[in-house]
């Protein structure tokens, strides 16, 4: 971990220099540096549109070292949907793959250029190029796995619970499984102005909730959320796991103890995979369910603490939390 020294102490120095809200930089960016990233990986695909519009692009990585085709995770980004660039998450794309997975993770409009549910049809439109042209980046359309976090993680579920967003853009691809990191799937009525902004136009209100769409067709789902999360309550997941095995739908749940909103994602990347097991959680469950016919094609090691990095140039957990206070809660 001593490789991280310089890089972190040169960020440190640079979010130091003016506000949060000034910065030129985003707050994410110690977690997206060359150094802070899973080496072997790659960007194979970088701004591809999948419809007109500047949010309507996406990025693709995978592992520099490809043969057969691969298994895919289309992963959304949370923001309370109203923020968020594919750019903040490229630690996940190449998290993911050196992992042995293509990964492709693209922007969708925000609020309030638009509102429910029309970031679910860009998603939809963008899972609609995967099917057209992932073959061609080294992708199996056969094998396709859908994951968020927070808002993105809303999206994937939605999109695996309510089959015509991909019915209207002509998606045929089996969703094998889904991973949703800290996501809100019950929080009508909407108390909140950011969750107001995004849902309260819907004619059916109820209709935007996953917890009511749970059918036994449902595919399977992983459920990770930290245990002190000030924007989704920890019940959130409770109960959206209770009605899914209610259904016989396969769900699987991670608590993580001690942590909050943020923390669940940033642990994918290998600047603070430490922390906590996210990445592999995920992983070891798509595999459960078809990743990796062949067995998995890595040795996941264990990281350990940075104990030598002092917090004078390693404040990790002051960083997490100006993420985490930068959302609204969802619900209480």
């Amino acid at each position: 971990m001593t490789r991280f020294r310089p890089l972190l102490a040169a960020l440190i120095i640079a979010l130091g220099l003016q506000p949060l809200g000034a910065q030129a930089i985003s707050v994410m960016d110690p977690f997206n540096l060359p150094a802070a990233m899973d080496a072997g990986t790659s960007k194979i695909g970088d701004g591809i549109p999948y419809a007109t519009g500047p949010r309507h692009k996406l990025d693709v990585y995978g592992p520099e070292q490809r043969g057969a085709p691969a298994p895919v995770v289309f992963f959304i980004y949370g923001g309370g949907w109203s923020r968020g660039e594919r750019s903040d998450y490229q630690f996940v794309g190449r998290a993911l793959a050196s992992r042995g997975f293509i990964t492709v993770i693209a922007d969708y409009r925000l609020v309030p250029e638009v509102r429910f549910p029309d970031f679910l049809y860009d998603s939809a439109a963008a899972l609609r190029w995967v099917q057209d042209n992932i073959a061609n980046y080294g992708g199996d359309p056969n094998r396709l796995f859908l994951a968020g976090h927070s808002a993105g993680a809303y999206n994937a579920v939605m999109l695996s619970l309510d089959p015509s967003y991909l019915r209207q853009f002509g998606v045929t691809m089996p969703i094998l499984a889904v991973g949703a990191l800290s996501g809100p799937y019950d929080f009508y009525p909407f108390e909140y102005s950011e969750v107001k902004e995004a849902f309260g136009y819907a004619p059916s209100p109820e209709g935007t909730q996953p917890i009511n769409l749970i059918t036994s067709d449902a595919p399977p789902m992983y459920l990770a959320t930290g245990t002190t999360d000030p924007i989704v309550r920890v019940q959130n997941t409770n109960h959206f796991a209770e009605r899914l095995r209610a259904q016989g739908v396969w769900v699987t749940t991670q608590y993580y103890e001690g942590f909050g909103h943020m923390e669940p994602v940033i642990a994918m990347g290998a600047l603070w995979r430490w922390r906590m097991p996210v990445l592999d959680d995920m992983v070891g469950f798509f595999q459960r369910f078809g990743a990796f016919p062949s067995g998995i094609p890595y040795v996941a090691v264990a990281p350990s603490a940075p104990e030598d990095l002092p917090d004078s140039i390693a404040p990790m957990d002051q960083i997490v939390s100006q993420l985490n206070a930068m959302f609204q809660p969802i619900e209480e």
